[in-house]
């Protein structure tokens, strides 16, 4: 069985991104840090998303990371389907907060119900195919667009996006080149999905 236990964020220095991290989105446990100066430009291909119970949490969320030293690439805005915006990490990870809810309930608790890996994929179809016979059980599905698998226990939810349609959601040009600066913890073994996104062990990354 695959399983997200822990992301592992490539970065030229991992003290200071943990002091982000914890800082911006009181994040500890669900993000390892590994130094890299691995190549990379533009989209790298992912985003992370936090997802909160109201307005008021995307808000306060956004305003700690901004001051941590985050910038911002998409506000915050209402939609259709909700509250959010991205922001870019000093590490160069994209970050959207959102909520589907449109008004406030009560003062920002900074409660987030869910973190979300999104990857970015060439084919939906295929990429689907290979995470369920890697172990993981589909969610939601909708076509060749976005496929969300079910996290169980899992700390981090696994989602694929469409590269474009994930790069425009994220307010960023989807081209790119390079490392792709991520790996993701829970494999049994380790392996690559077809879009050059790398799994490991935990015992793996906790080296790291």
């Amino acid at each position: 069985m695959t399983n997200i236990e822990a992301i592992t964020l490539e970065v030229t220095d991992p003290a200071a991104a943990e002091r982000f991290y914890a800082t911006a989105f009181g994040l500890t446990t669900q993000l390892r840090f590994r130094a890299s100066e691995e190549p990379t430009t533009g989209f790298r291909g992912f985003t992370l998303s936090l997802t909160v119970p109201q307005p008021a949490d995307v808000d306060s969320l956004i305003g700690t990371a901004l001051e941590a030293g985050a910038t911002t690439i998409k506000p915050a805005t209402k939609s259709m389907w909700g509250y959010g915006g991205t922001v870019r990490a000093p590490d160069g990870t994209i970050w959207k907060l959102a909520t589907s809810a449109k008004k406030n309930t009560g003062p920002a608790t900074r409660e987030i119900d869910a973190v979300v890996l999104l990857l970015g994929t060439a084919d939906v179809a295929a990429s689907k195919k290979f995470y369920v016979d890697h172990g993981l059980t589909v969610g939601k599905s909708f076509g060749r667009m976005y496929v969300e698998f079910d996290a169980g226990s899992s700390p981090v939810k696994l989602a694929l996006y469409r590269h474009k349609a994930l790069a425009k959601d994220a307010g960023v040009s989807p081209g790119g080149s390079g490392s792709h600066r991520i790996a993701v913890a829970g494999a049994s073994e380790p392996f690559t999905d077809p879009d050059g996104f790398a799994w490991e062990t935990t015992a793996t990354a906790t080296l790291s």
